[in-house]
């Protein structure tokens, strides 16, 4: 009986050991001394992290699992407005331009059109506007119908972000012949080190490619983009408003923001994405010492409830805090978060 006591803990022990060398270990780069103050904090997480962090005027970086496709959420969002800032600067789309929203095309979930009465009209610049601060899903559709999807995933290839593609419009059945893996993504994907360097294209104001890439520009580098002239510093004033109000403040800003933003300004930009079991933030955070741009996804997180103390977005509020804090020690400023980040 003792011999098949010794057996049986012996296969345990066995099948544990298997298992955890099977399981995937991820990927680390950049700071290891970052990277080990994270641990804790990845460690308490139930589900998964990936992230991508940079800073952009000393090139400081962490990254966990930076190329690893992951779903965006609302995070796609990001692109089209990138796609939106780009048209408007070319002279294709302006920002009033008058839209209709038609009964029967306001979908569910986050937003406010839904509530609308309808026929209602509303310009492209406050359709965009909803998309971003509230993440409107109605406003997104209308904004996927004014740009296309082809267009906008076009402007990401030439980017070189060959991960991050938009799949369809937001609670609408896909439709037409889809990517294979449009049903593990849903609306779409991307890499915490692609939403890295669209966020940074979007603060530093590069909308002049001057011919496609097939890897991205790295964050931290301006090759290959024209400098930013005044009618983009304009188009792009509007897109960091947008984003500098994003009204889900409890992700990524939830321990840096100590004084009233609605009175003082803020110094973080972002956008978030949220399913049951994801919980993004991608950001641009003015620090004292330079700009950083943050990138976390949590996804096959345990906790599904939709409240402020949701596990996912707290973990990805104390990676931020932890981040920050560490390349920022003397806190974060709002003056710095302009058009081009103040960078020369």
């Amino acid at each position: 009986m003792k011999a098949a006591k010794v057996l049986f803990v012996a296969i345990l022990l066995f099948v544990v050991t298997r298992t955890k060398a099977q399981a995937p270990t991820p990927a680390l780069t950049g700071d290891h001394e970052l990277l080990a103050q994270l641990q804790p904090i990845l460690s308490a997480h139930h589900g998964k992290v990936a992230l991508y962090a940079v800073q952009l005027n000393t090139g400081k970086t962490v990254g966990i699992d930076q190329s690893l496709p992951v779903q965006t959420a609302s995070d796609i969002k990001l692109a089209i407005l990138y796609e939106a800032m780009v048209e408007v600067r070319e002279g294709k789309a302006h920002w009033d331009e008058k839209l209709v929203l038609k009964p029967g095309d306001p979908v569910s979930g986050s937003g406010v059109l839904l509530f609308f009465d309808t026929p209602i009209t509303v310009t492209l610049k406050d359709a965009l506007t909803m998309m971003v601060i509230v993440s409107d899903n109605t406003a997104t559709n209308m904004m996927i119908d004014r740009f296309g999807v082809d267009p906008v995933n076009a402007r990401m290839v030439a980017l070189g972000l060959t991960n991050t593609h938009l799949y369809k419009k937001v609670m609408k059945p896909a439709t037409g012949p889809m990517p294979a893996d449009q049903p593990k993504f849903g609306l779409g994907k991307t890499t915490p080190y692609e939403m890295a360097v669209l966020m940074t294209r979007i603060g530093r104001c590069e909308l002049h490619a001057d011919a496609p890439r097939t890897t991205p520009v790295p964050p931290t580098s301006s090759e290959g983009f024209a400098k930013p002239d005044a009618q983009d510093l304009a188009v792009c004033e509007v897109g960091l408003k947008m984003l500098s109000n994003q009204f889900y403040r409890e992700t990524i800003p939830r321990y840096l923001e100590t004084v009233d933003s609605s009175e003082t300004g803020t110094a973080i930009a972002s956008k978030t994405g949220s399913l049951n079991a994801v919980r993004n933030d991608v950001a641009i955070v003015a620090g004292k010492t330079g700009p950083m741009v943050l990138s976390i996804f949590t996804y096959d997180n345990t906790d599904h409830s939709w409240t402020v103390d949701n596990e996912g977005e707290v973990t990805i509020a104390k990676l931020a805090k932890a981040i920050v804090m560490d390349w920022s020690p003397i806190g974060i400023d709002g003056k710095t978060l302009v058009p081009g980040l103040d960078l020369k």
